[in-house]
């Protein structure tokens, strides 16, 4: 195909974008545009808000919305959403939770919820007028961005404190204004966003106007005004535990000693290898992204925070910890989450609204906690298929559904190949084997 570039692709309507897409990059395009308009909501007042989310949006890409029934949290029982499309994420989850309903279920405490925000900027002078000169400033922030702040601070959230940093042993004349702050119930990137650049704007004015700095001195150079993901003060605490004679028996007859003594050590392995410390933690956020896409929260910052906060001493390692003491079997988690519950998705989508609704409209506090849990029984189903039948077992027996849709499988087909493959090795080639043999008659 000989393809031009386009001009004013984003002007264009939906399906005249959908007819530009289909007929210059498929053989097929009437087709694939019946196959994407398929997709489409049959609401139309619903697809104009999915419409919206993004830009250029052709048709809505689906994908499973599932629950975990029997989430025992702080005494409370939830039914937890969860989006994802891997087929064992959900079962392993659900698994977890009915594990440690019988056993105290989980508790969560919530260490801290602030976040940062950062004015980066470059400035020639002396650092010690610059500090000397701060106080003033400070006070100038906190009372100039009021108007901004007021909504919130009625709410007990609001630009807490700003900080100057000096970082000009990192790269030449570049400063930053540290800011902190409590968004409540909400995320908070626009407030904080707008809260910055005001920050920015007021003070390129006082540097200008600064009489305790040199004339030479007056003139500041803005670099960026923006939120940082990482919020290691945005802190939650997920935990079980129970006297290692409860654990009970596991598969293959390990007792509960063999097996908390081989969880602990799979546990601290990832808390001192980095090719495994990288699969144990992708096990964490298999549960905690798929509770945030549910509720409409930014998965992808959730889990450059948490990836960056396990490597915060400079090493990457397991988020999660196992200890076995006085006859007593506790696992945590320590997990930076960045959550709201009101405002964007979380009001806009229809099923996270539901899935807000499902969880009782959690505070942010709330939903940290119904994550951090999410994640923590995760990683132990995970850790637990590791350390006692293998992890490809439980997996490819939920998997084998998929093969067998991926192999067109008929009804009968499939319910013969999920009775035989009950006591077998599933594979892809094992199961389409097998379907040939039915196929034939044999």
């Amino acid at each position: 195909m000989n393809i031009r570039p386009v001009t004013g692709f984003s002007k264009l309507s939906k399906r005249e974008k959908l007819k530009w897409l289909v007929n210059n990059f498929f053989t097929n395009p009437e087709e694939v545009a019946h196959e994407l308009r398929g997709f489409w909501h049959r609401d139309e007042g619903k697809q104009k808000v999915f419409d919206e989310f993004s830009e250029n949006t052709l048709s809505n890409f689906y994908l499973p919305f599932g629950v975990v029934p029997n989430v025992l949290i702080n005494d409370k029982l939830y039914c937890v959403p969860m989006v994802i499309e891997e087929s064992s994420v959900v079962a392993a989850a659900s698994a977890a939770a009915k594990f440690w309903l019988d056993r105290g279920g989980f508790k969560a405490e919530i260490v801290d919820t602030h976040k940062v925000g950062q004015v980066h900027f470059l400035w020639k002078g002396e650092p010690s007028r610059l500090k000397a000169a701060f106080p003033e400033l400070r006070r100038q922030l906190l009372e100039g961005t009021a108007f901004l702040t007021a909504n919130m601070r009625k709410r007990g959230g609001g630009l807490l404190d700003v900080e100057l940093l000096d970082r000009t042993h990192l790269e030449p004349h570049y400063y930053q204004l540290k800011a902190t702050f409590e968004t409540c119930d909400s995320m908070g990137a626009n407030f904080i966003n707008s809260v910055l650049e005001e920050s920015a704007r007021m003070l390129a004015t006082f540097v200008a106007g600064s009489r305790d700095l040199r004339p030479t001195e007056r003139e500041v150079e803005v670099l960026m005004s923006i939120l940082s993901n990482y919020t290691p003060d945005c802190l939650v605490r997920a935990s079980v535990e129970c006297p290692v004679s409860e654990l009970g028996m596991f598969d293959g007859g390990m007792d509960a000693e063999q097996f908390a003594r081989r969880f602990a050590a799979a546990v601290r392995i990832a808390g001192v290898d980095v090719h495994r410390a990288t699969t144990h933690n992708k096990g964490i956020y298999n549960g905690v992204d798929a509770v945030a896409l549910a509720t409409g929260n930014d998965f992808r910052a959730i889990e450059s925070c948490g990836h960056t906060y396990a490597s915060r001493d400079g090493r990457y390692r397991s988020l999660s910890y196992c200890e076995i003491k006085d006859g007593v079997f506790r696992f945590w988690l320590d997990l930076p989450l960045a959550v709201g519950t009101v405002g964007g998705l979380t009001t806009l989508h229809p099923l996270a609204r539901r899935a807000m609704e499902m969880l009782g409209h959690p505070t942010a506090r709330e939903l940290m906690a119904i994550i951090a849990c999410l994640g923590l029984a995760q990683n132990f189903a995970a850790v637990r298929s590791l350390v006692t039948t293998g992890i490809q077992k439980g997996h490819m027996k939920m998997h084998l559904m998929n093969i067998l849709n991926h192999l067109e499988a008929k009804e009968e087909e499939a319910k013969l190949a999920v009775a035989h493959f009950a006591d077998k090795v599933v594979s892809f080639t094992a199961v389409r084997e097998y379907l040939m043999m039915v196929r034939a008659g044999k």
